[in-house]
């Protein structure tokens, strides 16, 4: 992306979800003295907790920002839901399970897509070469996750229908360990622990999210606060734009940074960072409308309890 459309991209955000700042904030109630941010170890989110765009955002006001970590999107939204924090980034699946559910959540901005950031990987000398080879074979992916959505999109775009696999539910460490010591014959993941897999094993993709869908990964706010305190959130996709703007042209420094929260080498995840799209992008008819798909489609697999109208969760901030 060059720099005149990524200051495109951030105009845009700030006209669509009319940023403001603390001081301004006069419809809301009193600032809060801490700003709790869940986040697994990948991508923009890691950025803007390294460089504390966020934090110097929310400094005038005294609201101090704590980072909570998790290993994947559904553990994230579980706290979310139940007021454990008040902000967060996952993947396009997690949020349509929660809102099934009936969580306290709303989709505040969307991230750029994920690209090839995402896959489903064999071992090199694994008979599977296709997606439709999966059939009857075993894959590991997290339950409720964006990998769980690119395996059942791939499936689908293959001809097969998700009750062709055996699903093994795992989260990326003990799904790791199960790939490398071949109790599972496929994996569906992102990054980094993509690049890790074909760092550490001799792997081959079947088939990556930018090749199968474009789908978006979401920032997320608990409801309750959001409504509660609509400038903190606004001041936070502000400090994530600052943050997409210098990750996209820092890459290297990315990685390093990476490195650092993950302990997984800067080489491994200068692979992801190098396919990492950096960006955050206002709520469009178009990316709803994808994820209004998803949302179709795990209801129609039984993967959700109800049908969910994806627009009825979507945050629409106070004028300013």
């Amino acid at each position: 992306m060059t720099t005149t459309r990524r200051r495109f991209s951030t105009l845009a955000l700030a006209l669509a979800v009319g940023l403001t700042t603390m001081a301004g904030a006069t419809a809301e109630q009193a600032a809060p003295k801490e700003f709790r941010i869940g986040y697994q170890k990948v991508g923009l989110i890691v950025v803007a907790r390294q460089q504390g765009t966020i934090e110097k955002r929310l400094a005038p006001a005294g609201t101090k920002v704590r980072w909570v970590e998790f290993q994947a999107g559904p553990p994230l939204l579980e706290a979310l839901n139940a007021g454990g924090i008040d902000f967060g980034y996952t993947g396009d699946a997690p949020p349509i399970f929660s809102q099934a559910a009936g969580g306290n959540l709303v989709y505040v901005s969307a991230s750029a897509p994920s690209g090839d950031g995402e896959g489903i990987v064999v071992k090199a000398e694994s008979p599977i070469h296709t997606v439709a080879d999966l059939k009857g074979r075993t894959v590991a992916v997290g339950r409720g996750t964006s990998a769980h959505n690119l395996l059942v999109a791939a499936l689908e775009k293959a001809g097969l229908a998700f009750s062709d696999i055996k699903p093994a539910y795992l989260l990326p460490a003990d799904a790791g360990s199960a790939f490398a010591n071949n109790s599972v014959e496929a994996w569906s993941i992102w990054d980094p622990y993509l690049a890790l897999a074909q760092a550490r094993n001799d792997t081959r993709i079947l088939a990556t999210s930018g090749q199968v869908h474009d789908v978006s990964a979401f920032f997320l706010a608990n409801k309750t606060f959001a409504e509660a305190h609509p400038g903190v959130v606004t001041s936070a996709l502000a400090g994530l734009s600052e943050a997409a703007d210098w990750a996209d042209t820092h890459r290297d420094q990315v990685a390093q940074a990476l490195a650092d929260v993950t302990g997984i080498p800067y080489a491994i995840q200068k692979v992801a960072a190098d396919r990492t799209q950096f960006g955050v992008r206002p709520l469009s008819d178009a990316i709803l409308s994808s994820q209004q798909t998803t949302a179709d489609r795990f209801y129609r697999l039984g993967l959700i309890p109800r049908a969910i109208r994806v627009r009825d969760a979507v945050w629409t901030p106070p004028r300013s």
